[in-house]
């Protein structure tokens, strides 16, 4: 199965995300299939950038997002109608 998931990246004490697709049995860190995104925690506010349009044709294909990446795209999408 394809999880849109985070993947972690950037310095000690200072994490950065990629939002990325992959195999559910990967790795953390491991490879990946497709990158769709990046949120970046320690800014603030967080800094969350996402192709929507990526994003939903993976959801078309089967892929499922994990908890935090499912929360960042409802309040995306929150913004975006309010």
């Amino acid at each position: 199965m394809l999880r849109i998931r985070l993947r972690r990246v950037g310095a000690k004490k200072h994490p950065s995300y990629r939002v990325v697709v992959v195999d559910s049995r990967a790795l953390r860190d491991g490879a990946y299939i497709d990158h769709v995104g990046h949120y970046d925690p320690m800014t603030d506010p967080p800094t969350i950038t996402l192709d929507d349009s990526k994003i939903q044709e993976w959801i078309r294909k089967g892929a499922q997002p994990s908890e935090p990446v499912e929360r960042m795209i409802r309040s995306r999408a929150a913004v975006v109608e309010g």
